[in-house]
């Protein structure tokens, strides 16, 4: 079986489980999974129940995928997503993109829990991705291009939607929320990274780290999905605090910001 048909696969599967076509897809990193609870007339399809899909293994990623309305908008909505770290590989990691396409997305929000490099950030803090770094990982477009799912070689220049970036600070004014924006380097996992690492990424001009997203953005843009990318930063990256990092506290802070960032992501929706 080729990738194509096993997208193709998963994605007759779920369009039979619901009746209108998706415009917006939500990926949910850790701890911001309470997001989904924002979806009216959901439709709920755990991980499980779909044929050839990965399963998430991690704390804090539930393991469904939920469609719906949201602001009157038609979306889905991934509650958990998948990493490297797992031992899934690349293509397993973005099967959901490609399925995200076929099912007719034409916008993507991608969410991650994050280290913050940037010393001006805090805590809790919500960036906004201009661009990341990914030098040191597999891509998921290696290996022999299937032209239906995009070019050879397309350009990572604009990974991310300036429109939708512009609306993104545009909602985070009007609603007094306070948002960085900045580079987001992906980094395998699962281990944190060391402080030489970190020092190293922020001479590189990172403003967080983290252990996903970036090859979803890989794929949305040679699928000709539009991004916008938040990270939340859920704890001062290594070697910045005396303290050593935890999940736990990956987890925590997600807790303390469900509520506002369900409101922010909600009214960015509204405005798409």
């Amino acid at each position: 079986m080729t990738h194509y048909d096993r997208v193709e696969k998963v994605s007759n599967f779920l369009k039979n489980k619901i009746n209108f076509i998706p415009e917006i897809a939500i990926v949910l990193g850790s701890g911001l999974g309470k997001f989904a609870d924002e979806i009216e007339d959901r439709i709920e399809v755990p991980y499980e129940e779909i044929p050839l899909f990965p399963k998430s293994t991690v704390e804090g990623h539930v393991g469904k995928m939920i469609f719906g309305k949201i602001a009157g908008k038609y979306v889905v909505a991934m509650q958990g997503r998948f990493h490297l770290y797992e031992g899934y590989d690349v293509l397993d990691v973005t099967l959901h993109v490609r399925v995200f396409k076929m099912l007719g997305v034409e916008k993507l929000i991608v969410t991650n829990a994050a280290g913050a490099i940037n010393f001006d950030f805090k805590v809790g803090d919500l960036m906004i991705i201009k661009d990341h770094l990914s030098l040191f990982s597999p891509s998921p477009l290696m290996g022999a291009n299937d032209e239906r799912f995009g070019t050879r070689f397309p350009s990572m220049g604009e990974a991310y939607d300036r429109e939708m970036i512009a609306i993104a600070h545009e909602i985070a004014k009007e609603n007094g929320i306070r948002v960085q924006e900045g580079v987001y380097s992906y980094c395998q996992g699962p281990m944190f990274e060391t402080p030489a690492e970190i020092r190293a990424l922020r001479g590189m001009g990172a403003d967080a780290a983290g252990m996903s997203t970036v090859p979803e953005v890989i794929v949305a843009v040679h699928s000709g999905i539009k991004v916008l990318g938040i990270s939340c930063m859920t704890n001062m990256a290594s070697g910045i605090l005396d303290i050593p990092l935890t999940h736990a506290e990956v987890m925590e802070t997600g807790k303390q910001i469900e509520k506002s960032f369900s409101k922010y992501v909600r009214e960015i929706i509204a405005k798409l």
